[in-house]
């Protein structure tokens, strides 16, 4: 997953406004307590901070691919 995918996908699933705010604000458990915005500046995969976001968020998992049934989302590591 490139961090474009993760914009879009962020984007797609928690609204433009609300996603700007999450990736900026919420702390990730699964990411040393680091947010979206943090853990991508300093290197962790976008996969991860998108599985971290979606575990912590309780997405359920027909909703993780923003409605793109089409669109590939890597599994969890």
């Amino acid at each position: 997953m490139r961090h474009s995918e993760f914009w879009s996908l962020i984007d797609d699933v928690f609204g433009e406004a609300y996603s700007a705010t999450l990736a900026r604000e919420l702390a990730l458990d699964a990411l040393d307590s680091r947010t979206c915005r943090e853990a991508l500046d300093e290197g962790v995969a976008p996969r991860d901070v998108w599985h971290a976001l979606c575990e912590q968020m309780d997405v359920p998992q027909e909703r993780r691919d923003g409605g793109v049934r089409e669109r590939m989302i890597p599994p969890p590591r």
